[in-house]
Parts: C-alpha cells; sequence; structure tokens
C-alpha cells in the first residue's frame, strides 16, 4: 500500500473546504483505497490530507489522468504544500484499514533516521512503540510506513484528542529512552490533526 501525506498552509479556507468535497471523485478511482484529513491542532491555518492506494502504479495512473481535473478546485487556497508519498511496511496495532470515520483525530509523526540506525530504529518501533500505543485505551489502528532517504511515517487513529493526550503525557519520555530514540533520529516533526468528516471519501 501507499500512503501519501499532503500538508499545506490554507489562505482561503471557505474555498479550500468547497475543493476538498471534489475530491469524491476519488471513489472510483482503479487502487484507490481511501482519504481523509483535517486541521492541525498545533498550527492554525495548516491542514492536512492522507490518501491511500493499492499501489503505486495504480497512483501513478492517477497522477497522470485525473488528478489535475480534481485538484483545479481548490487553485489559489493554499500555499507551502509538501506531499510525501511512503510504502506501508508493516501496523501499528493490528489490520490498518484507511478507514476515517471511527476517530476523531490522527497524529502523525515524521522522522528521518541515521543510515546505520534504520534497521534498530525500525525494530525499537515494533518492539516498543507498538506494544505502548496498541495497548493505550483509545488508540484504533496506524500504521508504519517508509520513504526514500530512510525517511519514516508513523501515523496512528485515535478515538478522541483526550485520549491521545492521556498516552502522550504518561509516556512518550520513557519510551523514547528505552528505544534510543535520541540515538536513531536526525530530525523528527509530528502534528495532530483534527478530522473533518466532510473531508473523508
Amino acid at each position: 500500500m501507499l500512503v501519501k501525506w499532503t500538508r499545506c498552509t490554507v489562505v482561503d479556507r471557505r474555498g479550500f473546504e468547497r475543493g476538498q468535497r471534489k475530491w469524491a471523485g476519488l471513489l472510483g478511482e482503479p487502487g484507490f483505497r481511501g482519504q481523509g484529513g483535517g486541521w492541525s491542532r498545533l498550527r492554525p491555518g495548516v491542514a492536512h490530507v492522507f490518501s491511500f492506494w493499492e499501489s503505486r502504479p495504480f497512483y501513478d495512473s492517477f497522477m497522470a489522468r485525473s488528478h489535475g481535473r480534481l485538484a483545479a478546485a481548490q487553485s489559489g487556497t493554499f500555499k507551502d504544500a509538501r506531499v510525501k508519498l511512503f510504502d506501508y511496511r508493516f501496523d501499528v496495532k493490528t489490520g490498518f484499514e484507511p478507514r476515517f470515520t471511527d476517530a476523531d483525530v490522527v497524529r502523525v509523526a515524521h522522522s528521518r533516521i541515521r543510515e546505520d540506525r534504520v534497521e534498530h530504529y525500525a525494530l525499537m518501533q515494533e518492539k516498543v512503540w507498538n506494544p505502548a500505543m496498541a495497548g493505550s485505551p483509545g488508540m484504533l489502528r496506524g500504521l508504519f510506513g517508509e520513504a526514500p532517504g530512510n525517511e519514516f511515517l508513523v501515523l496512528s487513529m485515535w478515538r478522541s484528542a483526550a485520549e491521545h493526550g492521556k498516552y502522550r503525557a504518561e509516556r512518550v519520555e520513557r519510551l523514547a529512552l528505552r528505544a534510543q530514540l535520541a540515538t536513531d533520529v536526525v530530525a523528527l516533526t509530528g502534528d495532530v490533526v483534527d478530522l473533518d468528516a466532510a473531508w473523508t471519501v
């Protein structure tokens, strides 16, 4: 599975939201698995959209044929768009599905890892972070993805911001020490996204 993460700063909120609803046109696309997104809780005016495709060839075919037509509705409503593609590597918890209807919040963590620490980082994700997140009340599902250049994405879906907040406060520092995160990571950014049901395809 291919994961596309788009982040941008919105300059015309009403126009952007109107355009976002036009992405319902993705539904007939071969290989399309689902899309959802919403607004950053931490950065005013920043929107995140996550879309999922069965494979890179399906995605490339869509980009060549239909993307321009669907994207035209949002032209001029945002700036500073950043798009990243990640290959799915494994689930966080079990049975990841690109479904947004039961979640209120998505947590996204994006990291660049030292080349000689990539295998260690992936192992710690499986052995330290995954069990901790999977055991947290309110954590629904998630995935671990990889992009060229030793870049990784951890995407987790939560029933509510309050439940995600409890997990953060209690455990993250302790887990980071156990996983030797500081040794592995060159750069780490993250965000918490309030999902907007109208953006779900």
